[in-house]
């Protein structure tokens, strides 16, 4: 991944230097990536953003992975501030902030197909840190919804879509991880389901770049529009504050 290629272009975008000239003129001529604009009444959904993802300490993720083998490394540290700030923004305007995290038997028996594709999926983290913890930085507050999931995607086997139903949700604004695992599967279910979908480009991460940037790319191309974290901050000032009945204030399991 050649560094710096944002800085030297403010127009680049992360995926640019993974596509060729075919893809390029295909994009073209086939139309996708096409922008759909912001819902009117969106939830502000978290990803996972939790220990198992993060680690416990800012580290590169060659090291960050000997302990917490789904870490992002510094890449998660770097999107902390800005999944932070985001929320703490959408609760000052009154929108939903929902979060997603795993939730798992402590003999892991329910795992499932987890354990099919990772040699290490039976390891417990060195760390004394339950990996589904969301991170401190951005603990959930009493009015936010928690949703503990078992599959990649936020709406399978869950309630979100009965919440966001019950919040007359027309859209998302998605950030969390992994860009290409359960953040992806979210968003395409999410567009399954006829909800305008914005992902928070700066806000997403994961442990393999290249599949970060293509993962980005196709959901822009065809399930939703990725943008960066300042042009998400502006649309969600703009919007009308007390919009929705949000829960009296009592953190609980969905």
């Amino acid at each position: 991944m050649r560094e710096g290629s944002k800085a030297e272009n403010p127009r680049a975008r992360v995926w640019d230097q993974f596509l060729t000239e075919r893809d390029r003129e295909v994009i073209g001529i086939a139309g996708y990536g096409a922008r759909q604009g912001f819902g009117t009444r969106p939830a502000l959904l978290v990803v996972d953003v939790n220990y198992a993802f993060c680690g416990d300490r800012r580290e590169p993720v060659q090291n960050a992975i000997l302990r917490w083998r789904q870490s992002g490394g510094e890449e998660a540290w770097d999107a902390l501030p800005i999944v932070s700030d985001l929320i703490e923004l959408a609760r000052s305007k009154g929108l939903p902030v929902i979060y997603t995290t795993g939730g798992e038997r402590e003999d892991k028996w329910d795992r499932g197909s987890w354990l099919w594709k990772n040699s290490r999926s039976r390891e417990r983290p060195t760390a004394e840190l339950d990996g589904n913890t969301i991170m401190p930085q951005i603990a959930p507050a009493p009015r936010d919804i928690v949703i503990h999931k078992q599959k990649p995607s936020a709406f399978h086997g869950t309630n979100l879509i009965d919440y966001l139903f019950l919040l007359k949700c027309d859209s998302l604004i998605v950030m969390g991880t992994a860009t290409s695992g359960c953040v992806r599967a979210t968003v395409v279910d999410a567009f399954s389901h006829n909800l305008r979908v914005t992902v928070v480009e700066d806000g997403c991460f994961e442990r393999c770049q290249a599949s970060h940037a293509m993962s980005l790319f196709d959901m822009n191309s065809k399930y939703a529009d990725v943008l960066p974290s300042g042009e998400v901050r502006t649309f969600m000032e703009g919007l009308e504050s007390g919009l929705f009945d949000l829960p009296a204030g009592s953190l609980g399991k969905a």
